[in-house]
């Protein structure tokens, strides 16, 4: 069973399409991953499927039920964690998530079963009691995770959840996700521009330009991208090009003082170098393709560049951002 379901989606401010028809399917108890730069039409996406914005064409259901016509099913359905803070500062951490239950109906005997768990998750217990203005940036993000769980989703929108955090807050807030995935068994659709984040997916669908170029695992798309590449010192590098040709039918590059070969698996490749070499090798590197090469292969630039360049899409998903205030 698919916990969301997208065909020939499409969205457009005037003559400007951010989301270009687009279609997919998320399998339940998936982390399933949208990868692209800024402004790519992942925000624009994301708002259409939780029904903060209206679709132009195309159709999109989540749980089962449909994102124009059953808003209210799919808002049930669904928890969201955005790139804006949408906390009260005023509030404690428990008056947040007691404000919250109460909005989407939780039975007030089952709040307190349901939250003391989740801030225990997120590390949070011990702060229940003070308001939130004056958390850091990292525990906002985590009672806001926290908060999308309380109503115990089926689906689980995390946008760019860890934008603007230090490198060791993000790393806590995915062990924070780790954790949910294996206690709720949540189904759980992440829009990141980080590549180790997307790492992490089960599945990766590559937008750019309001388009899918690419979806599948990160192993199945970064094996679609080529082999492996080999890098190596030896004591003789004329004999070891000679004999990587006549032993292993390789071509030999020379890249800052290194003999660089291209094999399908180079790991297996590497014990059998040392066997068949008669030279000694004092080094070996082995590069897999990288989710940056994969990139390059279906849009044709690298995420930065394509950063740099969209600004005509991130202005919509600006919009979008406003559309969801207002």
């Amino acid at each position: 069973m698919n916990a969301v379901e997208v065909d020939q989606l499409t969205r457009r401010f005037g003559d400007f399409t951010a989301v270009d028809e687009i279609s997919f399917a998320v399998p339940t108890g998936e982390l399933f991953g949208f990868l692209g730069p800024n402004g790519a039409g992942k925000t624009t996406t994301i708002s259409i499927l939780c029904t903060l914005l209206h679709r132009t064409s195309g159709g999109a259901r989540v749980a089962g039920y449909d994102v124009e016509t059953e808003r209210d099913l799919v808002r049930s359905n669904i928890g969201l964690v955005f790139q804006e803070i949408t906390l009260d500062d005023y509030l404690t951490a428990e008056e947040n998530l007691r404000f919250h239950a109460v909005m989407y109906g939780v039975p007030a005997k089952e709040i307190a079963p349901r939250m003391d768990p989740l801030l225990e998750m997120v590390g949070l217990s011990d702060r229940r009691d003070q308001e939130v203005r004056f958390f850091s940036g990292g525990m906002k993000r985590r009672l806001e995770i926290a908060r999308g769980l309380l109503h115990m989703p089926k689906v689980l929108f995390l946008d760019e959840p860890t934008i603007g955090l230090d490198p060791q807050t993000r790393f806590h807030i995915w062990d924070y996700v780790d954790e949910l995935r294996r206690r709720e068994q949540t189904t759980m659709f992440l829009t990141t521009h980080y590549m180790d984040e997307a790492e992490r997916c089960d599945r990766i669908a590559i937008i750019d330009h309001g388009r899918i170029v690419a979806i599948d695992t990160p192993d199945a798309l970064k094996a679609s991208v080529g082999a492996d590449t080999v890098m190596l010192r030896t004591t003789d590098d004329a004999t070891a090009e000679r004999e990587l040709g006549e032993h292993f039918g390789l071509e030999v590059e020379h890249r800052d003082g290194q003999l660089v070969v291209h094999v399908p698996d180079g790991e297996a490749f590497v014990p059998r170098i040392f066997g068949s070499l008669g030279v000694g090798v004092s080094s070996v590197n082995v590069r897999r393709p990288s989710l940056d090469d994969v990139f390059i292969k279906y849009t044709g630039h690298d995420i930065r560049d394509a950063e740099a360049g969209n600004a005509a899409q991130f202005a919509a998903d600006a919009m979008t951002r406003a559309f969801r205030r207002s």
